[in-house]
């Protein structure tokens, strides 16, 4: 690398999704509503669940924590786009790009580790029907929801602390339109390697354990449900795990999609595009395959509509 000015910047430029100035009034109305979107749907997903006693069971408990991380998911990066369209200022400070990079990998992460617990908890209620509610008892599922924010937190506290040892040129470097490590590290004047390593590191081991929890428990739910005699009771097996799975489907095959474009291009519209997927998209259709594939959750909705309607 050549050797340039190096210090501690003011901050970064990030780098919107268009250069056409016409098209940013359309933009920002467009992240404004997926914002809107996300925070309601995914609001009322935690109201019904706490509103509605049928609902209050382990799967249910573990679907409002994922839709309260999904609101702070989408907070940590679509605020400040909208701020940036709005005020034509592209820049973030040094502390808020430290501050965001820590937010989305405590989010990221724990949105893996609830996802890999649900799978855990249809494994019990398919293979384990009449110990479910002794294994799945309240402690347990509060004790695993609160080691995955805490190893969230863990993980996201150490990359935060590795970037303090970085120094960056004094030139603005451009970042796509939100701080993400991988981005924020090639900006990077010193020498990275230890940065990278500690971050494939980590990213694979919790990325394994995460995924390796959902294939454990799905490939003994399959096992499970292929001994079942009825058709009847393998459909209603099936469809208890279908929501979950289109989950997993969109978050993982995002998150894929977001690495390989961060990994091997530089900050580019591409890679800002393959990010929107991730970050904006996910945490705003996570509401809708729960609710339009959920007959609990459709009448739970239902029954809440209808409530507020009568009160006012």
């Amino acid at each position: 690398m050549e050797p340039r000015n190096q210090t501690r910047v003011s901050g970064f430029l990030l780098l919107g999704l268009t250069e056409h100035l016409e098209l940013q009034p359309l933009i920002f109305s467009l992240f404004l509503t997926v914002y809107l979107v996300t925070v309601m749907g995914n609001l009322l997903i935690i109201l019904a669940v706490s509103s509605d006693p049928h609902l209050h069971n382990p799967m249910y408990f573990f679907l409002a924590n994922l839709s309260f991380t999904d609101i702070c998911f989408s907070s940590t990066t679509i605020p400040k786009v909208l701020v940036s369209l709005q005020t034509q200022n592209q820049s973030i400070t040094y502390p808020g790009c430290l501050t965001q990079v820590c937010f989305v990998l405590i989010f990221a992460t724990l949105e893996s580790f609830l996802l890999s617990v649900m799978a855990y908890d249809r494994y019990v209620a398919i293979c384990q029907p009449l110990r479910y509610t002794a294994v799945m008892n309240p402690h347990l599922c509060i004790l695993m929801t609160l080691l995955s924010l805490l190893i969230s937190m863990a993980d996201a506290l150490l990359h935060s602390l590795m970037l303090l040892r970085l120094s960056f040129c004094t030139d603005p470097e451009m970042l796509y339109f939100f701080c993400e490590i991988v981005q924020v590290i090639k900006a990077a004047c010193t020498e990275t390697l230890i940065n990278n390593i500690i971050l494939y590191f980590a990213a694979s081991l919790l990325g394994i354990v995460s995924l390796s929890g959902i294939i454990f428990s799905y490939t003994k739910i399959v096992s499970s449900i292929l001994r079942m005699p009825s058709a009847g009771g393998k459909y209603k097996a099936f469809s208890t795990c279908g929501s979950h799975l289109s989950v997993v489907a969109l978050f993982y095959g995002t998150a894929f999609g977001a690495y390989i474009s961060t990994t091997f291009i530089h900050a580019s519209r591409k890679t800002a595009v393959a990010s929107v997927m991730y970050t904006v998209v996910t945490p705003m259709m996570n509401p809708f395959i729960y609710s339009l594939r959920n007959r609990d959750m459709k009448g739970a909705l239902r029954n809440l509509i209808r409530r507020t309607s009568s009160v006012q």
